[in-house]
């Protein structure tokens, strides 16, 4: 293979991808518009600015490019939490004010991101209808994060800074807790402020250390 041929199949290749990247985010958006019933190939075709046969060449009919979709959305949403999860205090100097910062984080990168609310969409709009398109978000997503968020709860609890009886149902609250005061005004479409992400994080942490933080023990009087 000569130079000129190397450079040309990297360029088709760079093409190639970038077409692709194209038509899942112009799907992603039309799909969260319209449905999966009322998504039309022709409309997301014109959106990506390719042809219809170029969104055919690449995912071959509708209910493909879904789920290509929800898979895209969920690894990248997925890449996001663990270089999130890297930041936990493992080794806390204050365990409310680092579980803050880490829930804020979380929040800002995990939930209130455009990807997330793409996901939250499409799984309210559709999940209940075509629960089949949902698979790769059930296997990875939820459940994937949860447990490795769990796994770092344990690690505290171990080096007694949490009481656990269940590391999964520590997480499992507190991805409920730091969504809690978002659900609603992230379902509409709102962008809540840091203020009041940092008030939703901070009510967030307090809850969840009143239920799991390691409780002083009085001591017993002779």
């Amino acid at each position: 293979m000569t130079a000129d041929t190397a450079t040309d199949t990297v360029l088709q290749s760079r093409s190639q991808t970038a077409k692709r990247v194209s038509i899942v985010e112009a799907a992603a958006r039309v799909f969260c518009s319209e449905g999966f019933a009322g998504a039309n190939i022709d409309v997301i075709a014109a959106e990506a600015g390719v042809s219809r046969q170029t969104v055919y060449n690449h995912h071959g009919d509708k209910e493909t490019l879904f789920i290509a979709v929800v898979r895209e959305i969920t690894d990248r949403a997925n890449a996001r939490f663990f270089e999130t999860l890297d930041s936990f205090p493992d080794r806390p100097q204050n365990l409310h004010a680092e579980l803050v910062e880490f829930a804020l984080r979380l929040t800002r990168n995990c939930i209130c991101n455009r990807d997330s609310k793409f996901l939250r969409k499409m799984i309210l709009m559709e999940g209940s209808r075509y629960p089949a398109l949902f698979r790769h978000w059930r296997e990875e997503g939820p459940g994937r994060v949860s447990s490795a968020l769990a796994a770092r709860f344990a690690r505290l609890a171990l080096t007694g800074f949490l009481e656990l009886d269940d590391p999964d149902v520590a997480a499992r609250q507190f991805f409920a807790l730091i969504n809690a005061d978002l659900h609603v005004s992230t379902m509409l479409g709102d962008n809540p402020g840091e203020e009041q992400l940092r008030i939703s994080a901070d009510n967030a942490v307090k809850t969840f250390l009143r239920a799991f933080g390691q409780q002083p023990r009085s001591g017993l009087s002779a």
